[in-house]
């Protein structure tokens, strides 16, 4: 049974995304509001990564919030690539923090799915930088992130997260066609 608080989770960040998707400022405050209803749905599903990712998300909103609209020179961050190294570096860092994370959820806590959910934080943590930078390449994270995410939440009964997560997917592929286009003008 899905319940209200994961009903209004869904709308909320789902209306976020797709506003990245399409390079709006308003991404964030929505953003901001969908992870704080996330964290209550996560906390109560013992995905504790998860609701410590809602934590990250809502600082990190508010910065990017702010970068996106004085963060060059005092003008509006434009959409740009990053180097190849810093990827690979970056990834093989969220590999890492991972597995430790994972390690901790799994020695002290409860923590369902403890490896799996430090993944999909740390992987979220990623792309979140990246979009907040304006990088195209935060679209390729939350594809891997959404092909995660979709399976462990399924696991979790939460359905219709799950099914906005498989959506999200479609969108990331939105997003990354979109910035890339807006790269090449």
């Amino acid at each position: 049974m899905i319940s209200p608080s994961e009903l209004a989770a869904d709308i909320t960040y789902g209306l976020s995304v797709w506003l990245a998707a399409r390079n709006s400022v308003h991404t964030w405050w929505t953003g901001i509001v969908g992870c704080a209803l996330f964290a209550w749905v996560f906390f109560h599903t013992q995905l504790y990564a998860d609701v410590t990712l809602q934590g990250f998300y809502i600082v990190t909103s508010l910065m990017g919030w702010w970068h996106w609209l004085h963060g060059k020179n005092g003008g509006q961050l434009p959409v740009r690539r990053t180097d190849r190294w810093t990827c690979v570096l970056a990834t093989v860092a969220a590999l890492l923090v991972a597995a430790g994370y994972g390690a901790l959820l799994h020695r002290f806590t409860n923590a369902y799915a403890p490896f799996v959910d430090s993944l999909v934080l740390t992987f979220s943590v990623l792309g979140q930088l990246l979009l907040m930078g304006r990088r195209v390449e935060n679209w390729y994270v939350w594809l891997v992130v959404d092909a995660i995410a979709v399976p462990l939440y399924i696991s979790r009964e939460l359905y219709l997260t799950a099914g906005l997560y498989a959506i999200f997917w479609f969108n990331a592929w939105y997003g990354l066609f979109s910035w890339r286009r807006e790269l090449a003008r």
